[in-house]
């Protein structure tokens, strides 16, 4: 397992963990569309986690892995992905109790962790072409989501971030203006951070992992402005959500994103390529 599987799958573990930890401990009211407290709920939810985002997670890690598998391994590669698949379509935003139907993708996500295990590669050279912009884009956007990081470890962020003020944005039941527990926007940052670092390995995917960042980011932006934005009473306006497929402008810049940023890791994996040919090139041709 390569060093950018591990991080993800130690990214994926680690918020499930402040998921199970934070909707344990505090009530149902605090939370978001959930109607139980306590351990078991919270183990529920983690579940319903495993739908949406991990699902599509594991499916970005398992389009990367899966050729270097075994055969046999690739067969259950292709049970896991379409497991994996039904996961989002299983999720209910105005319901996140879990249900019965959530295991299928939860079981899925389970196969693609073990499986990634008897991957052989693929295995990157130390430094990749666009790293830096990597860097850069990972450090501001994790910049950007630490209220969320703050509200999934059930806590609030005011020193940059209105979170703990009550607002009543369009005549709704006065509420924080970011709640406990796990928002979209920190979902995004999830799969951004997954297709960025999977960017870095030789694929067949990228342009999923380009959908991936364009639609993480338009989730951040949807939630970002909403809560720091439309709540402070600066606008009326929203972005409209992207967290589902719809026929919205949000949508469409999320659509004509996506070949952008895919022209880019084509064009930082073959000059990575190049680079490591020109190595090659110039080793085979020195004296022993």
């Amino acid at each position: 397992m390569t060093r950018e599987v591990r991080l993800i799958w130690a990214v994926v573990a680690a918020t499930l963990a402040a998921l199970v930890a934070t909707y344990s401990r505090l009530p149902a009211s605090e939370l978001y569309n959930v109607s139980r407290s306590g351990i078991r709920a919270a183990l529920g939810r983690a579940v319903v986690d495993l739908n949406f985002p991990d699902s599509l997670i594991a499916l970005a890690v398992l389009g990367v892995v899966g050729p270097s598998l075994t055969p046999r391994g690739k067969r259950l590669a292709v049970v896991a992905a379409l497991l994996c698949a039904v996961g989002p379509a299983f999720v209910r935003q105005g319901d996140l109790d879990v249900r019965w139907v959530n295991a299928v993708a939860a079981v899925g996500v389970a196969l693609a962790f073990a499986l990634t295990f008897f991957a052989r590669g693929p295995h990157p050279p130390v430094q990749v072409r666009g790293d830096g912009l990597r860097i850069v884009l990972a450090v501001v956007l994790t910049l950007v989501a630490l209220e969320w990081v703050a509200a999934a470890l059930g806590f609030s962020l005011d020193v940059v971030f209105q979170s703990s003020r009550i607002v009543s944005y369009h005549g709704n039941a006065p509420h924080h203006a970011v709640h406990r527990g796990m928002h979209h926007g920190l979902y995004g940052l999830l799969l951004a951070l997954t297709a960025l670092l999977l960017s870095r390995l030789p694929n067949r995917i990228s342009p999923l992992l380009a959908l991936l960042v364009a639609y993480g980011v338009g989730n951040m932006l949807n939630d970002l402005w909403l809560e720091q934005v439309a709540e402070r009473g600066w606008t009326s306006w929203t972005i409209p959500s992207c967290l589902e497929p719809g026929a919205t402008w949000t949508w469409l810049a999320v659509l004509l994103a996506t070949p952008v940023i895919w022209f880019m890791f084509r064009g930082s994996a073959a000059a990575t390529d190049a680079e490591a040919d020109l190595r090659r090139t110039r080793s085979a041709a020195q004296p022993s």
